[in-house]
């Protein structure tokens, strides 16, 4: 299971903006990697009822430790109503102790232009983590 192609959750009107959001996590080490992937397939499913969701993708890449997020929202606060809401904001916490880095990038794009191209957004985070760093 590498990658979780995008799902759509709803539509947006064709003339407003989305929010976007990516993340990589890196874990510490490879037995981390399965409660990783069991914990993001939680948060993956908790997004298909999110108010204010547009649609997500995840690639997960077990043997690198190193799982991917895009996610396409109304607002940034329906975004971060997501983040903060069970089951996602346990794992996140719970997760904590066994990622060893992670990157998070956000930016708006014009509905229409929905799903996000992975190539922008992996493009988008090494400018987050060279800024970051």
């Amino acid at each position: 299971m590498p990658t979780l192609h995008w799902t759509t959750v709803n539509t947006p009107a064709p003339d407003t903006e989305a929010f976007v959001m990516a993340s990589r996590f890196e874990v510490r080490s490879l037995k981390d990697v399965p409660r990783f992937l069991a914990q993001s397939l939680k948060a993956w499913k908790q997004v298909s009822g999110a108010p204010g969701a547009y649609g997500a993708s995840l690639i997960a890449q077990p043997l690198q430790r190193t799982f991917w997020t895009l996610s396409a929202w109304e607002d940034k606060a329906a975004l971060y109503t997501y983040a903060r809401t069970e089951p996602h904001r346990s794992i996140m916490q719970g997760l904590r102790p066994t990622t060893k880095g992670s990157v998070f990038t956000f930016w708006e794009v014009p509905a229409a232009g929905l799903p996000v191209d992975w190539t922008d957004a992996r493009r988008r985070l090494a400018e987050q983590e060279r800024a970051d760093g």
